[in-house]
This record gives C-alpha cells, structure tokens and sequence, in this order.
C-alpha cells in the first residue's frame, strides 16, 4: 500500500513538473518580447513606467504597451516588430476602449464582445493606431471591427468569419 501512495505522489509531482515546465516555455517568447519593446520604447522615446504590454498581430506584428510621459500622463505605444518604428499617442488624445466600443454598437448588433484591444489597422497602405473590437454576432460567427484611435471613425469591420 505504501509503495501505491508514494508512486501515485511521484506520478502527480512529475505531471506538475512537467506542466509548469510547458507554461515556462511557453510564455518565454513573450516575455523576451516585452523585454525587447520596453528597450526600444527607453530608447526612442521619453517615456517610462511600461505596463500593459501584448503582442498584436494584424498585417505585421506591433508590441503595444502603456506608458506614462514626464507629467504621468498615460500614452500608448505601437512598436513594430519587424523594424521597431515607434508610434505613440497621449491616451487622452485619441478616443477610450469605451468610446470605440459605443462606435461599433451604433452600426452592429454583437451578441458578445470576446476583446477589445489596441492593435494597428493597415488602410490604403498606410498602418493607423486602431481599437480592435473581436466579437461574435446573433448568429455565433467571429467579427471584427476596426476604429481610428484618432479620429473614432470606423476603418473597417470583418464579419461573418
């Protein structure tokens, strides 16, 4: 009886072992990723406290994070990941997760809002700070649905994916 206790206890070590290995592996890549951005955002920029921090990928991959400016204000920061051009916007200058969200209800019907984040829409060539709203419809197919950080216009919506 012992021995069925201590193998089945050597048995659920190595599986946790073996999990959180997994995990660690896992969020290696990302983590060297915040890693790279928070660098490159020190660099180029004159911000500072970085929190927030994903990984957005649209036509290319951009690190977005949170900032704060020398008067604490928050901004916003878009780094692409294949030449780390830098885009920042003062967060109170362009429109809320809120605002965005008010936007696409004006124009759809979602049934449920899956995330709403920050990300870069490509329009006409040219790669603009957007709100990406992902959500599903009455009918329980994937949307999404694109507004200007800017200006609060809609740039684009995907339905019915």
């Amino acid at each position: 009886m012992k021995k069925w206790i201590f193998f089945s206890i050597l048995i659920v070590i190595t599986i946790v072992g073996i999990l959180v290995n997994v995990y660690l592996n896992a969020v290696e890549p990302v983590k060297a990723a915040e890693k790279e951005a928070v660098q490159i955002a020190l660099k180029e920029t004159n911000l500072s406290d970085f929190t927030n921090f994903s990984l957005y990928s649209g036509e290319e991959t951009y690190y977005v994070m949170t900032g704060k400016n020398a008067k604490q204000e928050v901004v916003y920061v878009w780094i692409n990941e294949k030449n780390s051009e830098v885009i920042t916007r003062n967060a109170k200058n362009g429109i809320t997760k809120k605002e965005a969200l008010n936007k696409l209800y004006q124009e759809k019907n979602p049934n449920e809002i899956i995330e709403v984040r920050l990300g870069m829409a490509r329009i006409q060539k040219t790669d603009r700070p957007a709100w990406e709203i992902f959500y599903r419809n009455n009918n329980d197919t994937i949307n999404y649905y694109y507004v200007d950080f800017d200006t609060g216009e809609k740039l684009r919506a995907i339905d019915n994916l």
